[in-house]
């Protein structure tokens, strides 16, 4: 159950959306489009955008950029979780994750499966932190990513959102690499 404590502060994250597809563009990224207008609607902020082919190691290399730059908190791919040959963002996530979220893909296909049934088998959704960057992959249908962030992400990176969420563990994400 979600629940917001509106007694606490909102605290907008900085999320990067990155679209991977090898016949998307700009004006056509409808996926996207649906991830910007979600994250900026709940007042986050869109740090980056861009557009990557179907490539593991493109996706990696933009994934590991994105990580270093501390204008970034979190990163949501659309698109390349399918089955198909071409389909390698879920590779190039666990290339570059320190920590998988395991539960994210397993919240993702209880939700999917109130959508649209035994096709939710069919995507391999995931989630990882890196770098002290939450990392999330989703599939690249509009539907998708409105389910994702309506009924996963809106909650989770929502400081308020009670009884825990992932913005109040930030600071901890990267507490093993400081000397003690």
């Amino acid at each position: 159950m979600s629940r917001i404590d509106e007694s606490k502060d909102f605290i907008p994250v900085r999320i990067a959306v990155l679209t991977v597809s090898d016949t998307r563009s700009a004006a056509d990224d409808r996926s996207g489009d649906t991830l910007v207008e979600r994250l900026t609607g709940a007042g986050h902020l869109l740090a980056a955008r861009g557009i990557v082919a179907d490539e593991r190691a493109q996706i990696a290399e933009q994934l590991r950029a994105w990580i270093a730059d501390p204008e970034i908190d979190v990163i949501l791919t659309t698109g390349g979780t399918g089955l198909t040959g071409r389909d390698v963002t879920v590779e190039a996530h666990r290339d570059v994750y320190e920590k998988e979220i395991e539960a994210f893909g397993t919240v993702f296909t209880i939700v999917s499966m109130q959508k649209i049934g035994t096709s939710a088998v069919q995507s391999r959704a995931c989630g990882g932190v890196a770098g002290g960057t939450y990392l999330f992959a989703l599939p690249g249908s509009p539907g998708a990513c409105r389910d994702a962030w309506d009924e996963i992400l809106r909650w989770q990176l929502d400081y308020r959102h009670r009884p825990c969420n992932f913005v109040e563990i930030f600071p901890r994400l990267e507490e093993h690499r400081r000397r003690k």
